[in-house]
């Protein structure tokens, strides 16, 4: 009946364009707050479902939970009862409906059900979630009752062990009973209390409404702690339990019974423990592991310089060089783990493993000190100008400017010729600051003087009035005109018999320099330096150059230049003379200049004077370095020592390498000419007081090489000789030369014991000449042919045991026995050898005049004819000379 009357009261389905089709709810739900272990608590919905004919005022069975569906009606019913009802009016198949419009509905209706469909497999997943985390809590608690149950039996064991021992204690005293020695252990909170109830086990009850009755196993944390309170208070000090332990107030226990809302809502102040951290920190680290395991992969960024080891590339990359290799392999590159490739293919290889590249050169530490750093305008202060003395030998350079510095220069130089750069400061009576560079003359200093003009603003051109233009002249002429810097002619020894001015002024006309006398716009000035006349005027001249320039330089900041000369001093070490071009060079600033760097422990002036600083334009000697630099290298100062150790270990390496490619073409290049007997070399060690007088020498001697003679320079360097350079020059069997230096005592020695030859020079064009007579008797003799004569064949003889002999007729000269011949038939050559005899009748001679006849006979030659001719010649060996 009540199924009957329910069902009555359901409203009947029907079509309804405000309306849905769907089920009526038949569950009630409601939510319920769960706590779990560790502090945890979730709130869940439960749905309870009715049962139809069931009794409305019983109890619901236990709530399950149940998933609720809505039935959503197809979109396509009311069009089709639309449809219908259109055909049933009108007779129209297509309900009154376009075909677009019917393609937009079939469209809508498929979309509709890739909805409903998606929504049904989202729920299913939402389900299958729900149930696994329902299946791993109920795991966790079943673990949990596990461990709780083992800690309830355990204590159930030690309270009754304890009973046991308090009742045999309380038979030996008062002889009362177990359980009122038990009880008065476990007295009441209220220290009135003088006789609790006995301890026993409650008898079971029936548990009020809405209570829940908690076993003993089952007791609170806060009821554990108290009875381990209690024992422990009952094993102090002396075993036995005191009557003062005995009585002292515990904190009250928790009541056995909790509601069912404390049950659900749990402890709020619980909070996670350590081990719950541990565990799901551990949790986490091996779900990373199973992620890299699975092939997670983690993007580098990788620096990969011009060269790399294939093993460095695996470091940088985080990869097994195993793998490195297979992939060089499958490129087509056969590299071991040491081995190094170039920049490209450790790109490629970068790029297979799927990290990120960054390329980098080893030349990128010399970005910063590549140029000069460019000053802001502002900063910028006039500075002194530098001016560098050129001409031809022997025109008075020198003395020139030892007239203008009232110092003698000239008297340390052997035999009056410069063999150094020197740079030197002068005082103008206006008190204009001047520096003077001074460059050798010989045409061996080419180089030298090239970096002279390099580093100068202003070129005093030094010419004899009494010599006019020389070959160093022209070359001095060309440098200062490569370097784009003005010229100032000074026509020296005007002063001498013999001396014409105009005709070196004429004279520059054909190259180019057409002094202001002559209409022109270089300057000229007439000077004496024997006299001292001219020279304020070339100052004058100097200064109005040097303000027409402009020149101006920044002195606050980090110090640059030039090294102007390098050389090794015994007691001060590697020193070098630098011309600063900007900044301010201090000392104990850190520099570099080349391959050699150190800290400047001492600045020295052209006079011999220690200084603190050298400005813009200023030359100085430093010394610190830790080798001898050479001349011409770029001299800067960086802020520290690893930075410079960075920069010159570069360079090192670069020049190492440079030097191993040159050595290597070198000896490939002798091997093939040793083979081939072409070309023959000169070994030589060169060593030098300074750097630039051994570049020097250098230079000159390659010029000396031709292609068959060459020097082979094996070793050159800076300082005295010693035994190292002995064992060099006799593995190699070399000559020694030494140029303003000589050997130490155990290098004399040495030489004498090992036969090595030493040679001593002061003046460079003598060294240059013994080795060009060196290279000289290497050269192969050159060979000559001397006409002897002619002689004609008129009978041919057949002479036993020799063979066919020539009677001949001397037209022309004489024939010698053991001379070379020619065989000419028709003016053709046939043959040419070695005559074997020559008779006069029966009788051997050694020559035969013109107007005789004779026989002669060729060596491993017979065919002769009448009507031949035979030249005669000698072979003449004459040395030759470079």
């Amino acid at each position: 009946m009540s199924n009957d009357t329910k069902d009555s009261e359901r409203k009947p389905l029907r079509l309804s364009t405000g309306n849905t089709l769907g089920l009526k709810k038949t569950v009630d739900g409601g939510q319920v707050k769960q706590s779990f272990s560790h502090g945890r608590s979730k709130t869940v919905q439960v749905e309870v479902k009715r049962k139809r004919g069931a009794d409305a005022g019983a109890a619901p069975a236990a709530p399950r939970p149940a998933v609720k569906i809505e039935l959503t009606p197809k979109k396509t019913a009311e069009p089709k009862a639309r449809g219908e009802s259109g055909r049933g009016a009108s007779g129209d198949k297509s309900g009154g409906l376009t075909d677009r419009e019917r393609a937009a509905r079939l469209r809508a209706v498929e979309l509709a059900k890739k909805r409903e469909e998606e929504r049904v497999k989202q729920e299913a997943e939402r389900a299958k979630q729900e149930a696994e985390e329902a299946a791993r809590r109920a795991a966790e608690e079943a673990e949990r009752a596990k461990a709780e149950a083992a800690e309830a039996e355990r204590l159930a064991a030690e309270e009754a062990e304890r009973a046991k021992q308090e009742a045999e204690r309380a038979d030996d005293g008062s002889g009362a009973d177990a359980g009122a020695s038990e009880q008065a252990a476990a007295a009441a909170p209220a220290p009135e209390a003088p006789k609790p109830a006995p301890r026993s086990k409650p008898e079971p009850k029936t548990a009020a409404k809405g209570t829940i009755k908690l076993k003993s196993s089952g007791d609170s944390d806060d009821d554990r702690r108290g009875a381990k309170d209690k024992r422990v208070k009952k094993g102090g000090k002396g075993g036995a339990p005191s009557s003062t332990n005995r009585g002292r107030q515990e904190p009250p226990r928790k009541a056995a019974r909790i509601s069912v809302q404390e049950a659900l809502e749990g402890d709020e102040d619980r909070q996670r423990s350590l081990a719950s951290l541990r565990r799901r920190r551990e949790k986490e680290k091996q779900q990373a592991q199973a992620a890299l395991a699975e092939g997670a992969k983690v993007v580098r960024e990788v620096v990969v310089p011009d060269n790399v080891t294939v093993q460095e590339l695996a470091n940088r990359m985080a990869e097994r060089s195993g793998n490195v290799i297979k992939s060089l392999m499958k490129m087509g590159v056969i590299a071991t783990a040491n081995q190094s490739i170039d920049g490209d293919t450790a790109e490629l290889i970068v790029e297979e493993f799927g990290h990120k590249i960054r390329r980098v050169s080893e030349a990128d530490v010399e970005t910063d000190v590549a140029g000069v750093p460019e000053d802001d305008p502002a900063t910028l202060k006039q500075r002194p100008p530098v001016v560098t003395i050129m001409g031809h030998v022997d025109h008075g350079k020198t003395s020139l400017l030892d007239a203008i510095r009232r110092a003698n220069v000239v008297s340390g130089e052997a035999g009056g010729i410069t063999q150094h750069i020197g740079a030197y400061q002068v005082k103008t009576a206006n008190g204009e600051i001047v520096t003077f560079l001074d460059t050798p003359g010989h045409a061996a200093f080419s180089e030298m003087r090239a970096r002279g003009a390099n580093v100068t603003d202003i070129v005093i051109l030094v010419v004899a009035a009494d010599d006019s233009i020389m070959p160093q002249t022209v070359e001095a002429i060309n440098h200062a005109k490569a370097a784009g810097v003005p010229i100032i002619v000074a026509v020296n020894k005007v002063d001498k018999p013999g001396s014409d001015p105009q005709k070196v002024k004429t004279d520059l006309l054909q190259y180019e320099l057409q002094v202001e006398d002559l209409g022109g716009e270089v300057q000229c000035v007439e000077v004496s330096a024997l006299q001292k006349t001219g020279l304020n005027e070339l100052l004058e001249q100097i200064t109005l150059q040097a303000e027409l320039l402009e020149l101006k330089a920044n002195p606050d900041r980090s110090a640059n230049g030039s090294v102007v000369e390098g050389r090794l001093d015994k007691g001060r070490g590697a020193v070098a003379t630098v011309l600063v071009e900007g900044g301010t060079l201090k000392r104990g600033d850190i520099v570099v200049a080349g391959t050699n760097w150190g800290r400047v422990r001492a600045l020295i002036d052209d006079q011999g004077k220690q200084i603190k600083s050298a400005g813009p334009a200023a030359p100085a000697e430093i010394l610190g370095l830790n080798g001898v630099p050479v001349a011409g290298d770029n001299l800067v100062v960086v802020e520290n020592e690893a930075r410079a150790r960075e920069l010159t270990e570069f360079r090192s390496q670069q020049q190492k390498e440079a030097e191993q490619r040159a050595r290597r073409g070198t000896l490939e290049q002798m091997f093939s000419n040793i083979q081939s007997g072409e070309v023959r070399e000169l070994p030589i060690l060169i060593k030098s007081d300074v750097h630039g007088s051994a570049e020097a020498i250098v230079g000159a001697l390659e010029k000396l090489s031709n292609d068959e003679v060459k020097v082979q320079v094996l070793h050159s360097a800076v300082g005295g000789i010693t035994e190292s350079d002995i064992t060099l020059a006799k593995a190699s069997n070399a000559v020694i030369f030494g140029f303003n230096v000589r050997a130490n005592p155990q290098a004399r020695d040495a030489a004498e014991r090992e036969g090595i030859d030493i040679r001593y020079y002061s003046i460079i064009y003598e060294l240059i000449d013994d080795v060009k007579s060196l290279l000289s008797g290497l050269l192969k003799p050159e060979q000559r042919e001397k006409y002897l004569g002619y002689a004609e064949i008129r009978e041919v003889f057949n002479v036993t045991k020799v063979g066919k002999v020539a009677g001949c007729y001397v037209t022309d000269g004489e024939v010698q026995r053991g001379a070379k011949v020619r065989l000419l038939r028709d003016n053709v050559v046939i043959h040419n050898g070695t005559l074997k005899t020559l008779r006069r009748f029966k009788d051997e001679v050694k020559e035969v005049q013109n107007g005789y006849e004779c026989g002669m006979a060729f060596e491993n030659y017979s065919d002769i004819q009448v009507g031949d001719q035979i030249e005669c010649y000698l072979i003449e060996e004459i040395q030759r000379q470079l």
